[in-house]
């Protein structure tokens, strides 16, 4: 049988852009394969980040606004799928993951949850005349689930181990975990997996409020190097409740986003930080809210932790995380040949092809959901 040529389109809670990955897919769990033929990480213009930016932090809109947005999110995503196949065979599929502009958990008294994903597919599938899929959260959430993290299942397939527990720590805007026993009785069903806070948002929004907007991170974490952590800051920002709420949780901009940052620079006035001692602290709170979750929510620490997303490129947040793990062994998602900067997008290219195979992508221990369901609705002609 031959491989399946998907596109996988994401654009995580950062906004930096449109994550693209071409990917070749065979086999359904165990035997799943996956290789990258491209990946490209695509701007979104200036403009429509601003917007994106200001919509996701709670600013008001028209539904006009909100449609023209819709669409121009739609039509940057179509763009970048029609460039990372220039010079390849035509995918026949797209997972498209859209842009998360609000979230919102499931609510104590059984009020289902709410997600919003923007850039619609069947405008994507119109521009591409590819069959694609989007909208992948909802049937979690219709189902009772958080609708996230919904990238435990492909990291079971692609990165267990019949020997080790392993944790697969992505750092985007947001973090999130998965976790994954050594493979065995019923060792999908012990998968968990959750969101541990504030990734790169905090850290990025930071570096843009002192840079006046003319940076948008910390290349490699050096400027937060540079800087001394304030401990009791971390202490305290770390006792808030969303670090202590048991799995399944999930979060989002909407908590760790630029009404949290401005809190942060409130409470670190009483320090007298510089910028750089700001960003350290910053960079300790992502780094040390990762390990709290782990000796908080894990029976026990794993053998390995293996990061992927745009923070496992941020060598201090790295070298921080090493120092409070210990002598648990710190990989990123490359060594296992699955690019760290595209694994998300390419999780999405397999969730696609789950759905187009009729094969169900969530895990009900992970997401809270009642039971596990197919994910994503089709757009286009499909098999």
């Amino acid at each position: 049988m031959q491989p399946t040529r998907v596109i996988g389109l994401m654009s995580g809670t950062s906004v930096d852009g449109i994550d693209t990955a071409l990917v070749e897919i065979s086999g359904r769990d165990l035997d799943l394969k996956v290789e990258l033929l491209a990946g490209e990480t695509y701007p979104y213009p200036p403009k429509l980040r601003e917007k994106i930016l200001d919509l996701g932090a709670g600013s008001a809109v028209s539904m006009l606004e909100l449609a023209a947005i819709d669409d121009a999110i739609a039509h940057a995503f179509a763009e970048a799928a029609q460039n990372i196949q220039a010079g390849y065979k035509a995918a026949t599929l797209i997972g498209s993951h859209g842009q998360t502009v609000y979230h919102r958990p499931p609510q104590t008294g059984g009020e289902l949850g709410y997600s919003c994903q923007l850039g619609r597919g069947d405008l994507i599938a119109h521009l591409t005349n590819i069959t694609t899929i989007s909208n992948f959260r909802t049937a979690d959430i219709a189902v009772s689930g958080h609708g996230a993290p919904l990238v435990p299942k492909v990291d079971a397939y692609l990165l267990s181990h019949p020997h080790e527990d392993r944790c697969v720590q992505n750092i985007g805007g947001i973090g999130n975990v998965t976790y994954l026993p050594a493979r065995g009785d019923h060792w999908l069903s012990q998968i968990r997996g959750w969101d541990t806070g504030p990734g790169n948002s905090l850290l990025d929004l930071a570096v843009e409020h002192f840079t006046n907007g003319a940076k948008t991170y910390d290349e490699n974490g050096d400027w937060a190097a540079s800087g001394t952590p304030c401990d009791p800051l971390v202490e305290q920002w770390l006792s808030q409740e969303y670090f202590h709420l048991p799995p399944p949780k999930s979060t989002g901009r909407e908590l760790f986003g630029i009404n949290y940052l401005h809190h942060c620079l409130q409470d670190a006035q009483a320090y007298e930080l510089n910028p750089a001692d700001f960003l350290a602290t910053i960079t300790e709170l992502t780094a040390a809210s990762i390990v709290h979750s782990y000796d908080t929510f894990l029976t026990r620490r794993p053998h390995k932790v293996i990061l992927c997303g745009g923070g496992s490129r941020n060598i201090y947040l790295k070298n921080r995380l090493e120092l409070l793990l210990g002598k648990i062994l710190i990989v990123t998602t490359d060594e296992f040949g699955l690019s760290a900067a595209f694994k998300e997008a390419i999780a999405f290219a397999v969730l696609a092809y789950w759905r187009n195979m009729g094969i169900t992508g969530n895990l009900p221990a992970v997401t809270g959901a009642s039971h596990d369901v197919l994910l994503g609705e089709i757009h286009g002609n499909h098999s």
